[in-house]
């Protein structure tokens, strides 16, 4: 899996997820950290990356110039880095059908809090 996690997730994340991860990145890491929401597309594009964000920004850009990139929007609110990080590990299975399928490009994962 070769995800780009967007400025919204700390890069810290890396600390919590399994070796499988190695080839993800950061916008951090990349040097993107002050480039727009369109760069930072056009660089997951070009780099075979899907964006990991939890801004409905990406999701808008995919609306309208389609995809790839895909896009794994987690709307969760604020949690710690590790949960996160289990959100996405728990979800892996329907992530991987959601990458394989060519009919859509945004994987919603909605996490209600109460």
């Amino acid at each position: 899996m070769k995800y780009l996690f967007d400025q919204n997730i700390s890069h810290r994340i890396f600390n919590y997820l399994p070796a499988r991860y190695s080839d993800s990145s950061h916008v951090k890491k990349e040097g993107l950290i002050d480039y727009s929401d369109i760069e930072i597309r056009e660089f997951a594009k070009n780099h075979g990356f899907v964006i990991v964000t939890q801004d409905s920004d990406f999701n808008e850009l995919n609306s309208f110039y389609g995809f790839p990139p895909k896009i794994i929007w987690i709307r969760t609110g604020n949690l710690p880095t590790n949960i996160l990080a289990e959100i996405l590990i728990s979800n892996e299975a329907e992530i991987q059908l959601f990458l394989e399928d060519n009919h859509y490009g945004c994987f919603e994962i909605l996490r209600i809090l109460r």
